[in-house]
């Protein structure tokens, strides 16, 4: 299993030890070292993951004030998370720790360049401009912003993505998951977001 994940390993020696060696009665089988602490973190995530995902609508709310425009930022994590999945496939990593941990750093990323939009949107249509063209020029004038954002980030990332040297299990995964979500990320931000606006919020004006 040469170049497989530590989790698939150990996995595969379990499925192959309890076919071959049946464990007699009252002994159990613990696997320790990495394994062990690999399944630790795996437990932490499981709340802290949820834990980020409501930290982050929290700060939406704050930030807005409202529950539809922190919902239509919130979008972007999970099309963020669609080019991050991708991305692995693409390159046949698994989904690891580090890819997961990958995910949560990519989710902050993305709601920010959310925010930068919306935000300008927020002060154009203040100014009483009509949504549809709040959107459109709202993308316009913070293009730059966001995709040197993306740009940075991503770029920053990629010579972890191409890394071969010791530790390239723990980066490349981590790496691929930010970069590829990036790319999706930055595509809803310019151009579905300010083409959802608009129904957004004619649908907030009735409310």
């Amino acid at each position: 299993m040469r170049g497989a994940a530590l989790g698939e390993v150990v996995e595969g020696l379990k499925t192959a030890l309890a076919a071959e060696v049946p464990a007699p009665r009252g002994v159990r089988m613990v696997w320790g070292g990495q394994y062990e602490s690999l399944a630790e973190a795996r437990a932490r995530l499981a709340w802290v993951i949820p834990a980020v995902v409501v930290a982050i609508l929290g700060v939406l709310l704050l930030a807005f004030g409202r529950l539809r425009p922190a919902l239509l930022i919130f979008t972007h994590v999970p099309f963020a998370c669609v080019g991050g999945i991708l991305a692995l496939t693409m390159r046949a990593l698994p989904l690891s720790l580090s890819a997961a941990i990958g995910f949560i750093a990519l989710s902050g990323i993305a709601v920010l360049n959310g925010v930068v939009l919306l935000s300008q949107i927020t002060t154009l249509r203040a100014e009483g401009m009509p949504a549809r063209e709040a959107a459109i020029a709202a993308a316009h004038s913070r293009m730059r912003p966001v995709l040197m954002t993306a740009m940075v980030a991503a770029l920053g990332f990629v010579p972890m993505m191409l890394a071969t040297g010791t530790g390239a299990e723990v980066q490349r995964p981590l790496a691929t998951v930010v970069v590829g979500g990036l790319v999706t990320s930055t595509l809803l931000t310019l151009l579905i977001l300010p083409a959802l606006y608009p129904f957004f919020a004619g649908r907030e004006a009735k409310a």
